[in-house]
Protein backbone atom coordinates (compact mmCIF):
# COMPACT_ATOMS: atom_id res chain seq x y z
CA UNK A 1 0.00 0.00 0.00
CA UNK A 2 1.26 3.66 -0.97
CA UNK A 3 -0.24 6.90 0.79
CA UNK A 4 0.82 10.00 -0.83
CA UNK A 5 0.38 13.39 0.64
CA UNK A 6 -0.01 16.34 -1.41
CA UNK A 7 -0.34 19.90 -0.79
CA UNK A 8 -2.68 22.76 -1.88
CA UNK A 9 -1.68 26.03 -3.04
CA UNK A 10 -2.24 29.93 -2.24
CA UNK A 11 -1.31 32.08 -5.51
CA UNK A 12 -0.72 35.59 -5.07
CA UNK A 13 0.39 36.93 -8.03
CA UNK A 14 0.70 36.53 -11.69
CA UNK A 15 -2.49 33.73 -12.41
CA UNK A 16 -3.54 34.15 -16.00
CA UNK A 17 -0.24 34.39 -17.02
CA UNK A 18 0.20 30.71 -16.88
CA UNK A 19 -1.95 29.57 -19.48
CA UNK A 20 -0.18 27.77 -22.56
CA UNK A 21 -1.62 30.27 -24.74
CA UNK A 22 -0.03 33.33 -23.15
CA UNK A 23 3.19 31.63 -22.11
CA UNK A 24 3.92 30.89 -26.09
CA UNK A 25 3.47 34.40 -26.75
CA UNK A 26 4.43 36.52 -23.91
CA UNK A 27 6.25 34.28 -20.99
CA UNK A 28 4.69 34.47 -17.54
CA UNK A 29 5.70 34.48 -13.87
CA UNK A 30 3.38 33.40 -10.60
CA UNK A 31 4.26 34.02 -6.74
CA UNK A 32 2.77 31.59 -4.80
CA UNK A 33 2.96 29.03 -1.82
CA UNK A 34 1.79 25.58 -1.04
CA UNK A 35 -0.24 25.14 2.32
CA UNK A 36 -0.58 22.93 4.76
CA UNK A 37 -4.02 21.33 3.70
CA UNK A 38 -3.88 18.43 1.13
CA UNK A 39 -4.95 15.63 -1.38
CA UNK A 40 -4.17 12.24 0.17
CA UNK A 41 -4.23 9.13 -2.08
CA UNK A 42 -4.19 5.51 -0.89
CA UNK A 43 -3.45 3.44 -3.52
CA UNK A 44 -2.79 -0.58 -3.31
CA UNK A 45 -2.43 -3.83 -5.77
CA UNK A 46 -6.06 -5.28 -5.87
CA UNK A 47 -6.12 -8.56 -4.90
CA UNK A 48 -7.91 -10.95 -7.49
CA UNK A 49 -10.65 -12.14 -5.50
CA UNK A 50 -13.49 -9.84 -6.54
CA UNK A 51 -15.62 -9.49 -10.00
CA UNK A 52 -14.00 -6.53 -11.15
CA UNK A 53 -10.46 -5.30 -11.87
CA UNK A 54 -9.84 -1.84 -10.25
CA UNK A 55 -11.81 -0.14 -7.40
CA UNK A 56 -11.83 3.74 -7.12
CA UNK A 57 -13.30 5.72 -4.64
CA UNK A 58 -13.85 9.60 -4.67
CA UNK A 59 -17.23 10.90 -3.92
CA UNK A 60 -18.76 7.94 -5.70
CA UNK A 61 -17.48 4.48 -5.89
CA UNK A 62 -16.52 2.80 -9.11
CA UNK A 63 -15.59 -0.89 -9.80
CA UNK A 64 -14.74 -1.49 -13.48
CA UNK A 65 -13.43 -3.91 -15.30
CA UNK A 66 -10.43 -2.35 -17.32
CA UNK A 67 -9.24 1.33 -16.94
CA UNK A 68 -11.19 2.52 -20.19
CA UNK A 69 -14.21 1.74 -18.08
CA UNK A 70 -13.59 4.49 -15.37
CA UNK A 71 -15.75 7.79 -15.19
CA UNK A 72 -13.14 10.08 -13.54
CA UNK A 73 -11.17 11.40 -16.15
CA UNK A 74 -7.82 11.78 -14.14
CA UNK A 75 -7.62 8.43 -12.89
CA UNK A 76 -8.61 6.92 -16.51
CA UNK A 77 -5.87 9.05 -18.19
CA UNK A 78 -3.20 8.94 -15.53
CA UNK A 79 -3.47 5.06 -15.24
CA UNK A 80 -3.53 5.49 -19.06
CA UNK A 81 -0.55 7.33 -19.27
CA UNK A 82 1.43 5.09 -16.44
CA UNK A 83 0.14 2.07 -18.30
CA UNK A 84 -0.64 0.37 -15.55
CA UNK A 85 -1.89 -3.04 -16.33
CA UNK A 86 -2.35 -4.77 -12.96
CA UNK A 87 -5.58 -4.40 -10.83
CA UNK A 88 -5.66 -1.30 -8.33
CA UNK A 89 -7.99 0.67 -5.37
CA UNK A 90 -7.43 3.78 -5.32
CA UNK A 91 -8.91 5.98 -2.55
CA UNK A 92 -9.12 9.88 -2.91
CA UNK A 93 -9.27 12.09 0.57
CA UNK A 94 -9.29 16.05 0.82
CA UNK A 95 -8.56 18.42 3.59
CA UNK A 96 -10.70 20.80 2.20
CA UNK A 97 -13.31 20.84 -0.56
CA UNK A 98 -12.66 20.55 -4.66
CA UNK A 99 -13.46 22.97 -7.04
CA UNK A 100 -12.60 25.69 -4.02
CA UNK A 101 -9.59 27.83 -6.36
CA UNK A 102 -6.90 25.79 -4.45
CA UNK A 103 -5.61 23.39 -7.54
CA UNK A 104 -7.32 20.55 -5.79
CA UNK A 105 -7.63 18.74 -8.92
CA UNK A 106 -3.79 19.02 -10.02
CA UNK A 107 -3.04 18.16 -6.44
CA UNK A 108 -5.38 15.10 -7.07
CA UNK A 109 -3.08 14.10 -10.16
CA UNK A 110 0.43 15.14 -9.24
CA UNK A 111 -0.65 12.26 -5.97
CA UNK A 112 -1.90 9.90 -7.74
CA UNK A 113 1.17 9.92 -10.42
CA UNK A 114 3.31 9.97 -7.40
CA UNK A 115 1.05 7.01 -5.67
CA UNK A 116 1.64 4.90 -8.91
CA UNK A 117 5.24 5.52 -9.65
CA UNK A 118 5.83 4.71 -6.13
CA UNK A 119 3.84 1.28 -6.53
CA UNK A 120 5.94 0.22 -9.06
CA UNK A 121 9.56 1.30 -6.81
CA UNK A 122 10.15 4.15 -9.17
CA UNK A 123 11.57 7.02 -7.22
CA UNK A 124 10.07 10.19 -8.52
CA UNK A 125 11.32 13.92 -8.67
CA UNK A 126 9.63 17.26 -8.21
CA UNK A 127 10.39 18.12 -11.74
CA UNK A 128 9.09 15.07 -13.74
CA UNK A 129 5.61 15.01 -11.30
CA UNK A 130 4.88 18.53 -12.57
CA UNK A 131 5.64 17.80 -16.11
CA UNK A 132 3.63 14.84 -16.34
CA UNK A 133 0.30 16.74 -14.51
CA UNK A 134 0.55 19.21 -16.80
CA UNK A 135 0.94 17.18 -19.98
CA UNK A 136 -2.11 14.67 -18.52
CA UNK A 137 -4.04 17.75 -17.73
CA UNK A 138 -3.19 20.31 -20.83
CA UNK A 139 -2.63 17.26 -23.41
CA UNK A 140 -4.37 14.21 -22.66
CA UNK A 141 -7.60 15.72 -20.91
CA UNK A 142 -7.80 18.77 -22.80
CA UNK A 143 -8.69 20.96 -19.65
CA UNK A 144 -8.49 24.91 -19.34
CA UNK A 145 -5.74 24.62 -16.61
CA UNK A 146 -2.61 26.56 -16.04
CA UNK A 147 0.67 25.67 -15.23
CA UNK A 148 1.30 26.87 -11.27
CA UNK A 149 -0.58 24.53 -9.56
CA UNK A 150 0.95 21.28 -10.86
CA UNK A 151 4.48 23.09 -9.86
CA UNK A 152 3.37 24.30 -6.83
CA UNK A 153 1.56 20.69 -5.27
CA UNK A 154 5.15 18.82 -6.84
CA UNK A 155 7.09 21.05 -5.46
CA UNK A 156 5.85 22.61 -2.22
CA UNK A 157 7.15 25.59 -0.64
CA UNK A 158 6.73 29.40 -1.79
CA UNK A 159 8.06 29.64 -5.12
CA UNK A 160 8.55 32.31 -8.33
CA UNK A 161 8.06 30.32 -10.97
CA UNK A 162 8.54 31.76 -14.30
CA UNK A 163 7.25 30.37 -17.63
CA UNK A 164 9.55 30.47 -20.69
CA UNK A 165 7.99 31.01 -24.51
CA UNK A 166 9.42 27.31 -25.10
CA UNK A 167 7.22 25.59 -22.71
CA UNK A 168 9.96 25.29 -20.11
CA UNK A 169 9.91 26.39 -16.53
CA UNK A 170 11.90 27.64 -13.49
CA UNK A 171 11.19 27.74 -9.74
CA UNK A 172 13.15 29.59 -7.54
CA UNK A 173 12.19 29.43 -3.70
CA UNK A 174 11.89 32.52 -2.47
CA UNK A 175 14.14 33.28 0.54
CA UNK A 176 13.12 35.41 3.26
CA UNK A 177 13.74 35.88 7.10
CA UNK A 178 11.72 33.99 9.62
CA UNK A 179 10.26 36.96 11.02
CA UNK A 180 9.09 38.44 7.30
CA UNK A 181 7.43 34.96 6.61
CA UNK A 182 5.63 35.20 10.03
CA UNK A 183 4.64 38.85 8.99
CA UNK A 184 2.97 37.98 6.18
CA UNK A 185 1.33 34.34 7.34
CA UNK A 186 -0.03 36.51 10.19
CA UNK A 187 -1.63 39.65 8.03
CA UNK A 188 -3.75 36.52 5.79
CA UNK A 189 -7.06 34.87 6.51
CA UNK A 190 -8.63 32.05 4.31
CA UNK A 191 -12.50 31.94 4.23
CA UNK A 192 -15.02 29.80 1.46
CA UNK A 193 -17.22 31.70 -0.08
CA UNK A 194 -19.68 28.26 0.08
CA UNK A 195 -19.89 28.37 -4.47
CA UNK A 196 -17.94 25.64 -5.87
CA UNK A 197 -17.45 25.94 -9.65
CA UNK A 198 -15.72 24.79 -12.13
CA UNK A 199 -12.25 26.46 -12.98
CA UNK A 200 -11.97 25.17 -16.81
CA UNK A 201 -15.38 27.03 -17.97
CA UNK A 202 -13.92 30.66 -15.77
CA UNK A 203 -10.82 30.02 -17.42
CA UNK A 204 -12.43 29.15 -21.11
CA UNK A 205 -13.84 32.87 -20.54
CA UNK A 206 -10.76 34.01 -19.90
CA UNK A 207 -8.71 32.50 -22.52
CA UNK A 208 -11.06 33.52 -24.98
CA UNK A 209 -10.76 36.81 -23.37
CA UNK A 210 -7.14 36.91 -24.06
CA UNK A 211 -6.36 39.30 -26.99
CA UNK A 212 -8.83 42.17 -25.35
CA UNK A 213 -6.96 41.69 -21.60
CA UNK A 214 -3.52 41.40 -22.99
CA UNK A 215 -2.62 45.08 -21.23
CA UNK A 216 -4.11 43.58 -17.84
CA UNK A 217 -2.22 39.97 -17.96
CA UNK A 218 1.11 42.68 -18.60
CA UNK A 219 0.28 44.23 -15.15
CA UNK A 220 -0.88 41.55 -13.96
CA UNK A 221 2.73 39.86 -14.56
CA UNK A 222 4.42 42.77 -13.73
CA UNK A 223 3.36 42.27 -10.15
CA UNK A 224 4.78 39.09 -9.39
CA UNK A 225 8.20 40.82 -8.92
CA UNK A 226 6.96 43.81 -7.19
CA UNK A 227 4.75 41.57 -5.00
CA UNK A 228 8.38 39.04 -4.04
CA UNK A 229 10.22 42.71 -3.68
CA UNK A 230 7.71 43.62 -1.29
CA UNK A 231 7.62 40.69 0.34
CA UNK A 232 11.60 39.78 0.40
CA UNK A 233 12.74 43.38 1.47
CA UNK A 234 12.13 43.86 5.23
CA UNK A 235 12.43 47.77 4.57
CA UNK A 236 9.23 47.62 3.18
CA UNK A 237 5.97 47.83 5.16
CA UNK A 238 4.44 44.34 4.57
CA UNK A 239 0.86 46.29 4.64
CA UNK A 240 2.01 46.88 0.52
CA UNK A 241 1.71 43.53 -0.31
CA UNK A 242 -2.07 43.54 0.62
CA UNK A 243 -2.28 46.91 -1.48
CA UNK A 244 -0.92 45.09 -3.93
CA UNK A 245 -3.34 42.22 -3.78
CA UNK A 246 -6.56 44.31 -4.10
CA UNK A 247 -4.98 45.71 -7.54
CA UNK A 248 -4.65 42.40 -8.40
CA UNK A 249 -8.20 41.74 -7.67
CA UNK A 250 -9.11 44.58 -9.46
CA UNK A 251 -7.47 43.59 -12.80
CA UNK A 252 -8.08 40.09 -12.44
CA UNK A 253 -11.70 40.50 -12.24
CA UNK A 254 -11.67 42.66 -15.49
CA UNK A 255 -10.44 39.65 -17.64
CA UNK A 256 -14.23 38.02 -17.80
CA UNK A 257 -17.70 38.09 -16.40
CA UNK A 258 -17.20 34.80 -15.18
CA UNK A 259 -14.49 36.08 -12.54
CA UNK A 260 -17.20 36.97 -9.91
CA UNK A 261 -20.47 38.20 -9.19
CA UNK A 262 -22.64 40.00 -7.07
CA UNK A 263 -22.50 37.91 -4.27
CA UNK A 264 -18.68 37.42 -4.39
CA UNK A 265 -18.17 40.84 -4.50
CA UNK A 266 -20.26 41.69 -1.55
CA UNK A 267 -18.24 38.92 0.87
CA UNK A 268 -14.80 41.20 -0.37
CA UNK A 269 -16.40 44.93 0.18
CA UNK A 270 -17.77 43.64 3.58
CA UNK A 271 -14.19 42.05 4.45
CA UNK A 272 -13.16 45.81 3.30
CA UNK A 273 -15.10 47.72 5.19
CA UNK A 274 -14.18 45.48 7.64
CA UNK A 275 -10.66 46.52 7.82
CA UNK A 276 -9.42 44.01 4.96
CA UNK A 277 -6.60 45.83 3.38
CA UNK A 278 -6.53 43.70 -0.03
CA UNK A 279 -7.46 40.23 -1.13
CA UNK A 280 -8.44 37.76 -3.78
CA UNK A 281 -10.49 35.09 -4.71
CA UNK A 282 -8.13 31.80 -5.58
CA UNK A 283 -8.25 30.08 -8.64
CA UNK A 284 -9.97 31.10 -12.19
CA UNK A 285 -13.15 32.96 -10.18
CA UNK A 286 -16.48 32.41 -10.02
CA UNK A 287 -16.35 30.88 -6.29
CA UNK A 288 -14.39 28.95 -4.06
CA UNK A 289 -11.76 30.25 -1.39
CA UNK A 290 -10.98 34.24 -0.60
CA UNK A 291 -7.85 35.34 0.73
CA UNK A 292 -7.60 38.40 2.71
CA UNK A 293 -4.94 40.76 4.05
CA UNK A 294 -5.37 42.56 7.18
CA UNK A 295 -3.67 43.90 10.02
CA UNK A 296 -3.87 40.82 12.84
CA UNK A 297 -5.47 43.21 15.09
CA UNK A 298 -8.57 43.25 12.23
CA UNK A 299 -9.08 39.33 11.92
CA UNK A 300 -11.65 39.30 14.63
CA UNK A 301 -13.66 42.12 12.91
CA UNK A 302 -13.08 40.34 9.80
CA UNK A 303 -14.82 37.13 11.01
CA UNK A 304 -17.70 38.79 12.61
CA UNK A 305 -18.47 40.93 9.62
CA UNK A 306 -17.99 37.15 7.54
CA UNK A 307 -19.58 34.85 10.23
CA UNK A 308 -21.72 33.24 7.87
CA UNK A 309 -18.58 31.66 5.58
CA UNK A 310 -16.38 29.09 6.97
CA UNK A 311 -12.77 30.54 7.79
CA UNK A 312 -10.00 28.27 7.48
CA UNK A 313 -6.56 28.51 9.53
CA UNK A 314 -3.88 27.56 7.49
CA UNK A 315 -0.20 27.45 7.52
CA UNK A 316 2.91 27.63 4.32
CA UNK A 317 4.01 23.70 3.40
CA UNK A 318 7.63 23.49 2.38
CA UNK A 319 7.88 19.28 1.16
CA UNK A 320 5.53 19.48 -1.54
CA UNK A 321 3.71 15.95 -2.78
CA UNK A 322 5.37 13.24 -0.47
CA UNK A 323 5.08 9.42 -0.07
CA UNK A 324 3.80 9.09 3.74
CA UNK A 325 3.22 5.38 3.83
CA UNK A 326 5.68 2.74 1.88
CA UNK A 327 4.69 -0.87 1.93
CA UNK A 328 4.85 -1.95 -1.62
CA UNK A 329 4.24 -5.74 -0.95
CA UNK A 330 0.95 -4.81 1.98
CA UNK A 331 -2.42 -5.35 1.35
Amino acid sequence: MIITRTPYRVSFFGGGTDYPAWIQEHGGAVLATAIDKYCYITCRRLPPFFEHKHRIVYSIIENVSNIDQIKHPAVRATLQHEGVAEGLEIHHDGDLPARSGLGSSSSFTVGLLHALQALRGTMSNKDALAKTAIHIEQELLHENVGCQDQIISAFGGMNYVRFREDGTFDVSPVIASPERRAALKSHLMLCFTGFSRFSSDVARSQLENMAASAARLKRMRAMVDEGLEIFVNRSLPIEAFGELLHEAWLAKRTLSDKVTTDEIDAIYDAAREAGAIGGKLLGAGGGGFMLLFAKPERHAAIREKLKGLIHVPFDFEDSGSRVVLYQPNGL
